[in-house]
């Protein structure tokens, strides 16, 4: 008799334990998936629906939030005190943009354009500093991201130093349809203007239409539509490679 009420009373603890059919064990919360939480809005993010040209910071302003590319392409500019433009990034989905905020930096250094309609999520800084001290993935993925931002940086003065005009263009262009990545077998450049690969490039608007035109002759790259951008051949590295 005490065995089955001790039975009985265990039944009914373990009902008790059970919400609509769903035992405890089965509501357990999920594993933190970075790429969810950056792409969803909540408490410390909101989701922007940019337009082409709208300006997200402008150089100077408070830095405050860190942002993330969903969808689009992103243009980071700074303006000289003399007020020449130069470009020092194109980023695009997948890329983080902002985050000199996490080491205390008070102003914003550089200008961030939208080039297309752009889904971006603005991560403010509590928020964010949060999620990298509580998440490990989080935080792995945001150092990731910054390592490979500051090779990147490396990377860029070296070809600004020692690489001419049209070398600098090519890598431009490959490194915009990610020559890197040996999966990728068709190289696609998104419709960035002349004037904008240019101030990349730091050269003229004139010497990028001429090399762009070169590089058509050579069957290197060839125009797609006018929304569609670039299609470049792997062959251009050739061009980087050049004596």
């Amino acid at each position: 008799m005490t065995n089955d009420v001790s039975r009985s009373s265990a039944l009914s603890i373990a009902a008790s334990r059970s919400l609509g059919g769903i035992s405890i064990a089965q509501r357990q919360p999920s594993p933190f998936n970075p790429k969810t939480f950056l792409e969803q809005s909540g408490e410390g993010k909101t989701t922007l629906q940019c337009q082409k040209q709208q300006i997200l910071f402008a150089q100077g302003d408070e830095a405050n939030a860190v942002f993330y590319i969903v969808k689009g392409l992103v243009k980071l500019t700074v303006i000289s005190p003399q007020g020449k433009e130069a470009v020092v990034a194109i980023l695009e989905s997948g890329d983080f943009f902002g985050e000199a905020c996490i080491a205390g930096q008070l102003a914003c250094l550089a200008t961030a354009t939208s080039l297309d309609a752009s889904t971006i999520v603005r991560i403010d800084r509590p928020t964010l500093k949060r999620m990298l001290l509580n998440e490990p993935e989080f935080s792995e993925l945001v150092m990731s991201h910054l390592v490979n931002r500051n090779a990147r940086i490396q990377e860029d003065l070296v070809d600004h130093l020692f690489n001419t005009a049209e070398k600098r263009l090519a890598r431009t262009l490959l490194l915009l349809g990610h020559f890197e990545e040996d999966s990728n077998p068709e190289l696609v450049v998104p419709r960035i203007s002349q004037e904008t690969l240019a101030e990349m490039v730091g050269t003229t608007r004139s010497r990028v239409s001429f090399f762009l035109n070169r590089f058509k002759k050579l069957g290197l790259i060839e125009y797609m539509n006018y929304n569609a951008g670039y299609r470049v051949h792997r062959s251009l590295f050739n061009v980087v490679l050049a004596s």
